[in-house]
């Protein structure tokens, strides 16, 4: 967060300033066909966008709402929201970066992402050993990171859902975890065995989709709880500054709030410049901007969609209790 701050105030708010540039480049209003094919990179603009958002739109914005509420209020729901709109001139620097960084290979093929850029940026700076060491512990940790954060999380909350639906302790699916375990990895590798173009096809006809019935089935519930919109958007401003929240105190509010957006929409992780970087582009600020649109999408829309139905759909003595929906 000290990151997002520090590059939001050095590039002037390019978080607000670039808005608008990035929805043009995103929908291909700034194109130039014949250039584009003939640029550097695998997929487009949108399917960048699209296979990263695919990575950060999900559980993160589901249950870590609703466990940042249970721990630290409803309050806590305005500091993701503030994390997500200052996270996004993070993205618009790793994935600059990612782009800027990245290698060309023999085959056509790219490779991006925290590990290059910090192997040869630091390189070009003079600091070619510490760069090689933080590129190989990224590329190490981000390993074992992507098995908990993309995932063991993912997959248990899809098995607790599937028993909800089915049954629940009467369910057939009772102790067959890794049955539901094994059944998404082998969906998952048809398509990433095909590299970063099949997984963008995917992503791009997919993650659009994903997000409009979301929205929808959001505001649905909004709808159906309209009269209550006014006081849960007051309660999450004031349990922000006054410390209502259960674990006591804003700070408290504002450090779940912070932690939840960080897993929401993985600004500053890097995970996210590793798509960006197939881009085909050869402006690598192009890439910047289409990427600062991720936090937006995921967390100041979609967790606060989230945050608003839970808020407007129980009653505070529910959003308070541990356990909120079963998540905690």
């Amino acid at each position: 967060m000290i990151g997002a701050v520090f590059f939001t105030g050095y590039l002037g708010f390019i978080n607000v300033r670039g808005f608008k540039h990035a929805i043009d480049i995103v929908s291909g209003k700034l194109d130039d066909r014949d250039k584009n094919s003939a640029r550097k990179g695998e997929i487009s603009h949108f399917q960048a966008l699209t296979a990263a958002v695919s990575g950060t739109v999900g559980i993160g914005n589901i249950a870590g709402v609703a466990v940042s509420i249970s721990v630290g209020g409803a309050g806590a729901i305005f500091w993701v929201i503030l994390a997500g709109l200052i996270g996004m001139t993070t993205k618009f620097v790793e994935c600059t970066l990612g782009v800027k960084y990245r290698q060309v290979n023999a085959d056509g093929s790219v490779s991006g992402g925290p590990m290059y850029y910090l192997r040869n940026g630091l390189a070009a700076r003079g600091m070619g050993g510490l760069g090689k060491f933080l590129g190989m512990f990224f590329a190490m940790s981000i390993v074992i990171g992507c098995l908990g954060i993309g995932n063991m999380f993912q997959s248990n909350q899809a098995y607790v859902q599937l028993l909800a639906v089915t049954g629940g302790d009467a369910s057939a699916f009772i102790g067959k975890g890794w049955l539901v375990g094994f059944g998404m990895a082998v969906l998952v590798a048809v398509i990433i065995i095909g590299g970063i173009k099949s997984i963008a096809r995917v992503t791009a006809q997919l993650v659009p989709f994903m997000i409009v019935i979301y929205i929808l089935g959001a505001s649905i519930v909004l709808a159906m709880n309209a009269s209550e919109i006014p006081r849960a958007i007051g309660t999450i401003f004031s349990q922000a500054f006054t410390g209502e929240g259960v674990i006591g105190g804003a700070i408290g509010a504002m450090i779940i709030g912070f932690k939840r957006a960080a897993f929401s929409n993985e600004a500053g992780l890097g995970s996210a410049a590793i798509a960006h970087s197939a881009v085909k582009t050869d402006e690598p600020l192009t890439e910047g901007f289409v990427a600062l649109l991720e936090p937006f999408i995921d967390t100041v829309i979609v967790c606060t969609l989230t945050g608003l139905v839970l808020v407007t759909a129980f009653p505070p003595e529910v959003l308070m209790a541990d356990g909120l929906l079963g998540l905690k």
